[in-house]
């Protein structure tokens, strides 16, 4: 049997790196993670990142990260992969409304899926991009998540923002960064479309399918904007937790930059398609 190689990774050795990085005693920080790009062996498995993070930024400090369900929606909308029509109702009638405490996420990795079950951590009330928050302000910042425009000023990125927290891209890029979502939400742009979303909730203790305004999110240029807000101002801190590339970025320049640019770069093409 072939031996594992490289560095052993303990909550030691993450907290020196994120130490290493930047991350401080009372700190609000927000991370986006891939667990597979810690690499090597990660004594405990996925807590021990978190516990790691916990650790640094101590009881003062708040960590959070995103949960979101984007499964509990309606499958008229879906399409990676498209499901038959005449599955629809079946599937409307049959899909169990949004419960914080035992709704699985949704392509969000095994971090924040541990994460949200530890009993100290609140997770907010949005069926579809709920966030789960640990520390002395999680109640502050997951507790009161609106139903529309649901990553906007009544979301917990604005919290983050209020508390001048930070973003952590661990293994991931960011096109993965869920903050400059509010940035959207705040910039008027060309291209920017409102939309009626709906998903399944307990109201009244039965399910319905409540319907919800927001717009249309897209992050797709969200790297470019990470890009040039990188060069442009020399903030974000750059290093390895464990063995995956890191970001430390103060949220508050990062978005209050992004909604200056998407005015900018987000145009509506014109008769000739340029």
């Amino acid at each position: 049997m072939e031996m594992i190689q490289g560095n052993l990774i303990t909550v030691d050795t993450l907290k020196e790196d994120f130490i290493r990085l930047g991350v401080r005693q009372g700190m609000t920080v927000i991370m986006h993670s891939s667990y597979k790009a810690l690499g090597s062996f990660v004594v405990g498995g996925p807590p021990a990142v978190f516990l790691a993070l916990e650790g640094v930024v101590g009881n003062e400090g708040n960590v959070v990260m995103p949960t979101h369900s984007g499964d509990l929606s309606d499958p008229a909308g879906w399409e990676n992969p498209p499901v038959p029509q005449e599955w629809w109702e079946t599937i409307r009638e049959q899909m169990p409304a949004y419960d914080p405490d035992i709704t699985p996420l949704w392509y969000m990795g095994i971090i924040p899926e541990i994460f949200r079950k530890q009993s100290s951590v609140i997770r907010s009330d949005h069926p579809q991009v709920s966030f789960a928050a640990w520390g002395a302000k999680a109640e502050f910042i997951s507790g009161q998540h609106s139903l529309e425009y649901s990553l906007g000023e009544q979301s917990p990125l604005a919290r983050i923002y209020d508390l001048e927290g930070y973003v952590l891209l661990l293994g991931v890029g960011n096109d993965c960064n869920t903050s400059l979502h509010l940035s959207e939400i705040r910039a008027e742009y060309e291209t920017r479309r409102e939309i009626g979303n709906k998903a399944p909730m307990q109201v009244d203790r039965a399910k319905c399918w409540v319907e919800f305004k927001d717009i249309e999110y897209d992050a797709s240029d969200f790297a470019d904007i990470g890009a040039d807000f990188e060069r442009e101002t020399g903030l974000v801190r750059r290093g390895k937790i464990g063995g995956a590339d890191a970001m430390l970025i103060p949220q508050k320049a990062l978005v209050d930059y992004g909604t200056a640019w998407l005015p900018l770069h987000r145009k509506n093409k014109d008769s000739n398609g340029r």
